[in-house]
C-alpha cells in the first residue's frame, strides 16, 4: 500500500471529508465535496476513487443496509492526515500568523 503523497488531491479531500463527518455514506460526502467545488460531482469519480482509498487501506467501507455503504478512516487513514498536517506545517503555519491582507 502506498502512502498519502501517492493520492490525487480528490483522494486526499474524500480523506479529509470522511474524517470530518460522522460514519458519512457516498452521498453524504459528494455534497460536501460538491459544496466545497461548487460542481457536480459524478458518481463515476466518486466511487472508484472512494474504492482507491479503501485499496489503499486508508479508509473502512462499511454496510448501513443493504443499499448503502458508509466510510470511515482506518488507524493507518488518521496517521496519514496527521503526517501530512505535520508536513504542511513545515511550510505553512496553519494558524496563519503573520499574513496580512
Amino acid at each position: 500500500t502506498l502512502p498519502m503523497h501517492d493520492l490525487t488531491g480528490f483522494q486526499r479531500d474524500l480523506l479529509y471529508v470522511i474524517a470530518g463527518l460522522a460514519e458519512p455514506h457516498g452521498l453524504a460526502i459528494k455534497e460536501e465535496l460538491e459544496n466545497y467545488y461548487e460542481k457536480e460531482i459524478h458518481h463515476g469519480r466518486l466511487y472508484p476513487n472512494l474504492d482507491t482509498l479503501v485499496e489503499k487501506g486508508l479508509v473502512d467501507k462499511g454496510e448501513r443496509d443493504r443499499r448503502t455503504n458508509y466510510y470511515t478512516l482506518t488507524r493507518r487513514g488518521r496517521r496519514e492526515i496527521s503526517a501530512r498536517a505535520d508536513w504542511e506545517s513545515t511550510y505553512v503555519d496553519v494558524n496563519f500568523n503573520g499574513f496580512s491582507d
